[in-house]
C-alpha cells in the first residue's frame, strides 16, 4: 500500500489538498486525512507536490520505426526509462511506414513485455499500407480477438509514402475496425497519419458523407505539422478529434506549429478541448524530404515531449493546468475507451505523476507500483539494467 499525503491533486479537475491511498493496482481512496491504522504503507509526503494522472501516449512507435533512408535509418525499440521520464504510464504502440519488413507481431510483443515491465500498453493493428497487414488476416478479428489491439493505424493519407486509400477502401477498413471494437469491447478506431498534401482532411469528410461512419470513428495525428494542415484542423476539430504531434517541433521549427501554442489556438478557434490529443511519435522516424523526394533529414522522437509540452502551455501560454492535462489524460482515455485510465477517482487504475511548483517530475506510479523516486528512474527495462 502507498500513502501520498497532502497532495494538490488534479484528477485532472482540481479538486484541492488530499491523500490518496493506492493498494493492489487502484486507487483506494482519495480524501482529507486517511487513516491506515496498523496496516503496513509506504507513505510519501505530498505537501509540495501536484499530482496528475499517468499521462497516455496514444501513438508511440513501441518496437521502432523509420528506414526511409535505408537499412541504417532504423530507429531502435522504445526504452522504458524513456516512458518513465515523460511521466507516461500508458502507451499504445503502432508501427508506421514499414509494414514491409515490420510486423505487427513485433510491436504486440513490445506491448507485452512493457506490460510485464509494470506500465500499461495496447497496439494498433495495421500500418501505412492499405491494404494493411494483420495478425489473424482481418482488422476486425484482431480488434476482436486480441487483447492489446485497440484499432488500426497508421493509416497513410494525404503523404508521398501513402498508398492513397480510395473512399471505399477507407470506408471498408473503418467499418471492419468499428466492428471489431464492438464485438472485443474497445475502441475500434482508425488513427490516420497526416501528410504534407493540401487538403489532408477532405477523404475523411468524404467517408463521413457516404457512410453510417462519424467523425470520431477517426484520430487524425500529425495536425500541427504544417501551417495550413493547422489551419484546416481548426474546422474539422469542431467535428472530431484533433492529435497534436508533440516530439517533432524542435527539429523542425520552420515547418510545425508549437504544440502547447496549438492546443491554446485551437481552443481559441472554438475547437472542444474534448476533441484535442496530443501524442508524441516516440520511437518514429521524423523524415524531411526535398522537392524530389529525396530524404535530407532524419531524427527519432521523445516520448518525454508530450510532458514537456504540456507544461509548457501552462508555464508560456497561461493555459490552466486541470486543462493542460486533457489531451494527454482523459481525452485519449474517453477516445481510446480505456475506462481505468486518465483520471485519479477511487477504483481507477493507480497511475499517478507528482510534480513540484516548477513543473519537474519527482515521483511515476503505475499500476501502483513506483517507477520514479525522488527525481530517479528505479524501474528500468532489463537491457536498461547496469
Amino acid at each position: 500500500m502507498i500513502l501520498i499525503k497532502n497532495c494538490e491533486v488534479y484528477a485532472p479537475h482540481k479538486l484541492g489538498k488530499k491523500d490518496i491511498l493506492l493498494a493492489s493496482g487502484e486507487i483506494l481512496e482519495i480524501g482529507e486525512n486517511i487513516e491506515t491504522g496498523s496496516l503496513k504503507v509506504k507513505v510519501i509526503n505530498g505537501e509540495n507536490f501536484k499530482a496528475i494522472p499517468g499521462l497516455i501516449d496514444g501513438h508511440v512507435h513501441i518496437a521502432g520505426a523509420g528506414g526511409e533512408g535505408g537499412p541504417k535509418t532504423r530507429t531502435p525499440e522504445v526504452k522504458l526509462s524513456q516512458l518513465i521520464e515523460g511521466g507516461i504510464t500508458t502507451v499504445i504502440g503502432c508501427l508506421g511506414t514499414d509494414g514491409m519488413t515490420r510486423s505487427i507481431e513485433s510491436v504486440l510483443m513490445k506491448a507485452k513485455a512493457f506490460r510485464e515491465e509494470g506500465i500499461s500498453a495496447w497496439i494498433y493493428t495495421g500500418s501505412y499500407q492499405i491494404p494493411t497487414p494483420t495478425i489473424l488476416g482481418d482488422v476486425g478479428k484482431d480488434i476482436a480477438l486480441i487483447e492489446e489491439v485497440i484499432g488500426v493505424g497508421e493509416v497513410a493519407i494525404s503523404d508521398h509514402r501513402s498508398s492513397y486509400p480510395s473512399v471505399n477502401e477507407l470506408i471498408r477498413l473503418a467499418e471492419h475496425a468499428r466492428v471489431g471494437g464492438m464485438l472485443g469491447g474497445k475502441a475500434g478506431i482508425i488513427n490516420l497519419h497526416m501528410g504534407d498534401a493540401k487538403n489532408p482532411f477532405a477523404l475523411i469528410y468524404e467517408v463521413v458523407e457516404k457512410s453510417e461512419l462519424n467523425f470520431k470513428q477517426f484520430i487524425p495525428t500529425h495536425c500541427n505539422r504544417n501551417d495550413y494542415i493547422f489551419e484546416d484542423a481548426k474546422t474539422y476539430g469542431k467535428s472530431g478529434y484533433v492529435d497534436i504531434t508533440a516530439s517533432s517541433y524542435p527539429y523542425f521549427p520552420q515547418y510545425e506549429i508549437k504544440p502547447a501554442k496549438a492546443i491554446v489556438q485551437l481552443i481559441e478557434t472554438g475547437v472542444p478541448l474534448e476533441n484535442i490529443t496530443m501524442t508524441s511519435d516516440g520511437g518514429g522516424s521524423l523524415p524531411d524530404f526535398d522537392e524530389q523526394g529525396n530524404l535530407i533529414k532524419l531524427v527519432s522522437g521523445d516520448p518525454a515531449s508530450i510532458f514537456r509540452e504540456t507544461m509548457e502551455a501552462v508555464k508560456d501560454e497561461n493555459l490552466p493546468l486541470e486543462k493542460a492535462l486533457l489531451p494527454v489524460t482523459l481525452n485519449p482515455a474517453t477516445a481510446l475507451k480505456l475506462a481505468s485510465k486518465g483520471r485519479l477517482e477511487d477504483g481507477k487504475d493507480a497511475d499517478i505523476v507528482l510534480i513540484d511548483q516548477n513543473y519537474d517530475i519527482h515521483y511515476v506510479i503505475a499500476n501502483g507500483e513506483i517507477m520514479m523516486e525522488n527525481g530517479e528512474i528505479i524501474k528500468k527495462g532489463i537491457f536498461e539494467k547496469e
